[in-house]
């Protein structure tokens, strides 16, 4: 099934790095995924299309209107309707004030129903919008970008690599970094050997068994060793930890 979002951004020409290429470029071409901008710019009435004024109280900056805002997301919410009868589509807020996103997050979006994102610009928007339109508010990490549309980007494109289909080999997604809760192990390509250094002979045994051992031993040793906080919140089988104790033993995984 496909997959609607629409995106509310004062600079819709940003997204055509992922409308032309890469996954997301071939999710749209396969009708994987269907993305549709809509800019407050358009839903404005004066000829200067304005869509921000000062801010109430005094300081710096503007902040976003709620006319122009508030109409491009009916517009989408409409467009939402329309793709997808009969399903509720999510308001999502791009700020660096809302929930972190994190893999969880993201599985939640991809199985939910339509999502309308919306990018912010200047100080942000009025708070009365956020209250009568925005469902959810996401935050990528705890700094602030110019705007909400590059955040925008890295939410689309990491749900689309979760649909079905966007992806040539779906196995390289569940096995990615913290698709199951754990930092991803290591990988290596030819040559064999590069500046001395060889890749660990456990890849090249042909040993499957011995292979996922080392894989999985990497996953927890890295995943201990960078993010003990995700490991905290696994759990761990008893070959997991042998596992952790080889690791050691390895000095930080040399061949085993």
């Amino acid at each position: 099934m496909e997959k609607w979002i629409g995106v509310v951004t004062l600079f819709p020409e940003m997204f055509d790095g992922i409308i032309e290429f890469g996954i997301t470029s071939r999710a749209i071409r396969r009708a994987i995924l269907d993305l549709q901008l809509f800019n407050p710019r358009d839903y404005t009435s004066d000829r200067h299309r304005t869509v921000d004024d000062k801010p109430y109280g005094g300081g710096p900056g503007m902040v976003m209107k709620v006319q122009p805002v508030a109409a491009a997301i009916d517009d989408a919410l409409r467009g939402a309707a329309q793709a997808c009868p009969g399903e509720t589509a999510e308001v999502v807020y791009m700020t660096p004030q809302g929930r972190p996103l994190g893999q969880p997050l993201v599985e939640a979006m991809v199985a939910g129903g339509p999502l309308v994102l919306l990018a912010g610009r200047y100080e942000g928007i009025d708070e009365r919008l956020i209250g009568g339109r925005v469902t959810q508010e996401v935050s990528i990490g705890d700094f602030v970008a110019s705007g909400g549309e590059l955040p925008a980007m890295m939410l689309i494109d990491a749900l689309t690599r979760w649909l079905p289909g966007a992806v040539g080999d779906s196995e390289s997604v569940t096995q990615d970094s913290f698709a199951n809760g754990l930092l991803d192990f290591p990988h290596y390509t030819r040559p064999e050997e590069l500046n001395g250094e060889r890749v660990p002979q456990v890849l090249i045994s042909g040993d499957h068994e011995r292979i996922r051992r080392w894989r999985r031993m990497q996953s927890l040793g890295r995943t201990r060793d960078r993010r003990p906080d995700l490991l905290d919140a696994a759990t761990l089988s008893d070959e997991d930890r042998q596992l952790l104790v080889e690791y050691d033993r390895q000095e930080g995984g040399a061949d085993g």
